[in-house]
């Protein structure tokens, strides 16, 4: 975003105007913006906010949230540079891993008893939005075993803002026990339907997870979720003759194909998404690099 310049056209004279980039003039402006706007910026349910930690732990957390996969979701957000950010924002984290039960009634109210009982807690993500973050902040992210994003604004003008994704880190000893469940997983598979499916889908994995930095993949029993802040993916376990990809792309600006792609907005399904594509074969996987792009471009 520091380097981004962003220009309003006007075609009537054929000239450019430059949108000066600005920070929020107090921290309460960026953070009463994100709340207004969790499920939209970042994929986030809206769950509560300047939550209180208790007197022992003596803290306020901006904003606690569910994302799309049922990850419980901690967001910091400061005004400008705080070195501080990720170290408060994990010592918010580790305070909810050992209050999973009041953060599970709390989405027991606010979004239902399924909800609260699909919590997934190998997962918890730490979001920190701020003006700019220092390079020990990207560097310490990846010491962490922990999710953590670092999303630096923008506003332009009046009603403009921009959000740009400085680092994204998975949990290292979440990835490590996820590694050898999918080995476990992939040979039992294997044994019951053949290599052929398996290895489709390590060939979508490897072409969804190349696609760019900062792609994480999240374990759900149902689905395989990968996410740049929201998810732009879902992977569904291997059918007998079929692999199944849900995508964040409109199924309206797609030219739908019989058997390789179907409008499913409006129909129940596992993951999030509604542009479904079908892969038998290597070559469907190539077909499909386009939507795939596309749908990690919109995330």
């Amino acid at each position: 975003m520091v380097g981004l310049k962003l220009f309003r056209t006007d075609t009537t004279k054929s000239g450019v105007t430059e949108v000066t980039p600005r920070l929020a003039e107090v921290e309460a402006d960026v953070q009463g913006l994100v709340e207004a706007h969790m499920e939209t910026l970042l994929g986030v349910r809206f769950l509560a906010s300047e939550y209180s930690t208790g007197p022992v732990h003596g803290g306020r957390i901006d904003l606690l949230g569910l994302d799309e996969n049922g990850s419980p979701v901690i967001v910091e957000t400061k005004r400008g540079v705080d070195p501080g950010v990720i170290h408060q924002g994990l010592f918010y984290l580790s305070w909810l891993m050992d209050h999973r039960a009041e953060f599970e009634h709390l989405v027991r109210d606010r979004l239902g008893a399924t909800a609260a009982s699909q919590v997934l807690w190998s997962g918890p993500r730490l979001i920190c939005i701020a003006g700019d973050f220092t390079r020990y902040d990207v560097h310490a992210v990846r010491e962490h075993r922990r999710s953590i994003d670092l999303v630096r604004y923008r506003l332009f003008g009046t009603d403009l803002l921009g959000l740009e994704t400085v680092a994204s880190v998975s949990g290292g000893m979440r990835v490590a026990r996820r590694a050898r469940r999918q080995a476990v997983a992939r040979r039992a598979a294997a044994d019951v339907q053949g290599t052929s499916m398996v290895e489709l889908a390590s060939a979508v994995d490897e072409a969804l997870l190349g696609l760019g930095d900062g792609v994480n993949r999240v374990e759900r029993k149902q689905y395989r979720a990968y996410q740049r802040l929201r998810n732009f993916a879902c992977l569904c376990p291997p059918q007998r003759s079929k692999l199944l990809v849900y995508l964040k792309v409109d199924p309206q600006d797609v030219d739908l194909v019989p058997g390789f792609t179907r409008d499913v907005s409006g129909l129940g399904h596992h993951g999030t998404g509604d542009l479904e594509v079908q892969l038998r074969t290597p070559r469907d996987v190539e077909r499909a690099r386009d939507l795939f792009r596309a749908s990690y471009a919109a995330a």
